[in-house]
């Protein structure tokens, strides 16, 4: 009886070890995360695009977009030049060339060097709309669902990449 106890808890433990094995080498989900009193609590992945590219810059007549991006070495960049912007990081800073040059943008987003740094300025800037590893969010901002799906969940889109 011992030994069956002994190898079904070893079984147990060699399981439990490759399923944490597995979640660690996930790379996880990006978080659209929003300033608490911005008046938005989900978006389509079409929407989110729109305001991510400038294209939105109110979310209210008095209350406009403030846009966080994060440093170009980042993975939670990548992820959002691949999947929401659908361009190349050259093609980004072109794009918000143009647009300055255009005055469809009186500037760039602001770049952020980590999540902790996009919680800080989100949390404390009304209106302000960013992107980080849905692991690293902690309360003080709301987080967006996109098409109906909040990070974690099987139907969410937004994925970090290795």
């Amino acid at each position: 009886m011992f030994k069956t106890l002994l190898t079904t808890t070893a079984a147990i433990a060699l399981v439990a070890g490759l399923v944490a094995v597995s979640h660690a080498q996930s790379p996880g989900d990006l978080a659209i995360v929003a300033h608490p009193e911005t008046p938005v609590a989900q978006m389509s992945l079409a929407e989110l695009r729109q305001v991510m590219k400038g294209d939105r810059q109110y979310w209210k007549p008095d209350l406009p977009v403030v846009l966080f991006v994060r440093a170009a070495t980042s993975e939670e960049r990548t992820a959002v030049l691949g999947v929401i912007y659908q361009m190349t990081e050259p093609q980004f800073n072109q794009y918000w060339i143009a647009k300055q040059f255009r005055a469809e943008s009186t500037s760039a987003p602001t770049k952020l060097n980590s999540n902790a740094l996009t919680q800080q300025f989100v949390s404390s800037t009304p209106g302000a709309i960013g992107f980080m590893a849905a692991r690293d969010v902690k309360p003080g901002v709301k987080i967006l669902k996109i098409d109906g799906a909040s990070p974690g969940e099987p139907s969410y889109r937004l994925h970090l990449t290795k």
